[in-house]
């Protein structure tokens, strides 16, 4: 039984938001979130911060991503064909044959990246992004830059699906969902009579460089940092288990175990599962989570950090899929353990 708002989610998930390229999704996230925040921040990095009890001494940093991954025109060439880079993780074997929305700087266009007929050869195996090109009609350079531009993002041309009622599945849940749920956790959380101050942080340019996470944090100086992300499910066929770990949908919020976590939050985080009755699941981050939570660590005199994940499916896919269940008790998680915090706990693990 899932209580967040769908629609949110599917609005957020419909809306283009390349790295870089945030400000569309991030003021539909802004509209939502100021009917029950304290307040709304922003910064110079294109973060938006929805805020409860902000005289609060003890702050707790909710960061979930709102970038997806993209493609960037890096070439138009003479017979208006659209070549491109990676903004982000592009997968160029999940690239090929894909329908294509340019962002162009006069207006968005409709292209497909083409792929060398079967017949003629096909794609050799070793093939890279700069094998790919994206088939927009135009005819000339000349007509293709009457609408694109050297530098342009484009996101694949995809809408979210709904599979049983049970999961959702499109691009971009890495990690507009991330997004979605610091949200939900704030609007439930604004009911709610807190002893600390809670920032949920939609941010941007994970996908790329974090800087987002870097900027929220050091502006926001939080007690603790959360970061929200997406982790690898490996419940479908073809997935060595036993080398990337056992993580499954519909099998609870996931924790991170690792050199930047801090264990104090971990048991905190473990704790409010217990009181829950909710499964939770781990991965391993030895030296890195590869999230915001990387960046937050660092600001100022070190933010303690810990990493909540939802399981997902296919990561950096056009069909990324994740569990409506997985989402509410991540929810429902965070919101416990906020809720249940006094303003006096010691993140030190050398202290009791």
């Amino acid at each position: 039984m899932t209580n967040f708002n769908r629609e949110f989610l599917l609005e957020l998930l419909n809306t283009p938001s390349p790295s870089s390229m945030e400000m569309e999704i991030q003021k539909k996230w802004i509209s939502y979130v100021k009917e029950f925040a304290d307040e709304i921040r922003t910064d110079n990095a294109g973060n938006a911060i929805g805020v409860l009890n902000p005289d609060a001494p003890f702050k707790v940093l909710l960061a979930g991503h709102s970038d997806e991954i993209a493609l960037v025109i890096n070439r138009i060439d003479e017979n208006g064909f659209l070549h491109f880079d990676k903004m982000g993780g592009i997968n160029p074997k999940a690239a090929v044959g894909m329908r294509v929305k340019v962002l162009g700087y006069n207006g968005e266009t409709v292209g497909v990246i083409g792929v060398n007929a079967q017949h003629h050869g096909g794609l050799k195996n070793d093939f890279s992004l700069e094998d790919l090109f994206i088939d927009c009609g135009y005819k000339s350079k000349e007509e293709a830059e009457e609408m694109i531009q050297i530098g342009d993002l484009c996101v694949y041309k995809t809408e979210p699906e709904i599979l049983q009622d049970r999961y959702v599945a499109g691009r971009g849940l890495d990690n507009r969902t991330g997004s979605f749920i610091v949200a939900e956790v704030l609007k439930r959380l604004s009911m709610k009579d807190l002893k600390v101050g809670v920032y949920a942080a939609s941010t941007v340019n994970e996908e790329t460089n974090m800087g987002g996470a870097y900027f929220a944090a050091a502006g926001v100086e939080p007690t603790m940092a959360i970061a929200c992300d997406v982790t690898f499910a490996t419940d479908y066929p073809g997935v060595n288990k036993n080398k990337y770990g056992d993580v499954t949908l519909e099998g609870g919020p996931v924790l991170a175990k690792g050199a930047p976590i801090n264990i104090k939050m971990n048991k905190l985080l473990e704790k409010a599962a217990k009181e829950l009755n909710m499964k939770v699941q781990y991965e391993l981050t030895p030296r890195m989570t590869g999230t915001d939570a990387d960046r937050m660590r660092l600001t100022g005199k070190g933010v303690p950090v810990s990493l909540v994940s939802l399981p997902l499916r296919y990561m950096h896919s056009p069909v990324e899929t994740a569990s409506f269940e997985d989402i509410e008790e991540e929810i429902t998680l965070l919101v416990k353990m906020i809720e249940d915090l006094t303003g006096n706990e010691s993140l030190n693990p050398l202290e009791n």
